[in-house]
């Protein structure tokens, strides 16, 4: 990657995003980062000088485009001064991530930055659009986990469906197996609940949810759940694969992305219309009130 030399009069540092939830932990770091060296008075060349990194390699870890590491902060913070503020806020910021599972966290930063978001789900409703109880009793159904944990990640389930409250969220489009319908994952309650927060979100302008049902005899969504997240500036789609049988959870490979492409295409095709689809989820929620 070039990058254009400095010049004398380098933009102004811009607000702080560490408590923004909207943005990445590689973009929040970075723009406190860059925000710090400037206030500092220090260049690209001359802070990449006292910490061992060249301007190309620093430039990356400020725009956000590379992770940056506990050892790199400390360094940035001894070479600026400033104590242990860079090395604190990223541990805050992996804190918070790691209260989802590991296998998950290299998606978060696809699913925050993403204009569209493509869902197909065979078994639950989508963490994005789940409630609070629902959630809850999917994530504390694991053997073994305290309560303590389980709110921990509800918790953390909930600040990621923030990205639908910004002021211009992404594109959600899902398609969901009319059985995420049927399966009793809590109390009638709780499910009743959760349907009415499905309708109410299937009315958004921005959110497409359709139902794929029992008579479309389509057996392509059996091979497992996945999202595809188109991404800005023309970066290539990635997908997030919730399925054991594939290797990769991440992928943005080219054969991978025109197989979930063909399958999701394939499975809409055969799902119900927007308003079929609510009043399909309507009629079910009968069986929870009764």
């Amino acid at each position: 990657m070039t990058v254009p030399p400095e010049t004398e009069n380098e933009p102004a540092a811009e607000p702080t995003y560490e408590s923004d939830p909207y943005i990445s932990t590689r973009i929040r770091f970075g723009t406190e980062l860059r925000k710090f060296r400037l206030a500092a008075g220090f260049s690209q060349r001359k802070l990449g000088e006292a910490i061992h990194l060249s301007i190309s390699q620093l430039s990356m870890i400020e725009n956000g485009h590379r992770a940056p590491t506990l050892k790199l902060a400390g360094k940035v913070d001894e070479a600026l001064n400033l104590g242990t503020t860079l090395t604190g806020l990223l541990d805050r910021l992996n804190r918070a991530e790691a209260q989802l599972p590991r296998w998950f966290r290299p998606w978060l930063d696809f699913e925050r930055e993403a204009e569209a978001l493509r869902v197909w789900e065979a078994l639950m409703v989508p963490g994005l659009l789940q409630t609070e109880d629902y959630a809850r009793a999917i994530l504390s159904s694991k053997p073994g986990t305290t309560a303590e944990q389980a709110e921990e990640k509800v918790a953390a389930r909930m600040e990621r469906q923030r990205i639908l409250r910004r002021p211009m969220p992404p594109m959600l489009w899902v398609v969901l197996d009319e059985g995420v319908l049927h399966r009793p994952v809590a109390g009638p309650d709780v499910m009743r609940g959760q349907f009415e927060h499905l309708l109410e979100a299937g009315e958004s302008l921005r959110i497409s949810l359709q139902v794929l049902p029992y008579a479309a005899l389509n057996v392509l969504g059996l091979l497992g759940s996945f999202t595809v997240a188109d991404l800005p500036r023309g970066n290539r789609p990635v997908a997030y694969i919730d399925s054991q049988s594939m290797e990769d959870r991440v992928s943005d490979r080219s054969h991978d992305m025109r197989n979930l492409a063909f399958r999701y295409d394939a499975i809409r095709a055969d799902a119900l219309s927007r308003r079929e689809s609510l009043s399909l989820i309507k009629e079910t929620m009968r069986r929870w009130t009764t």
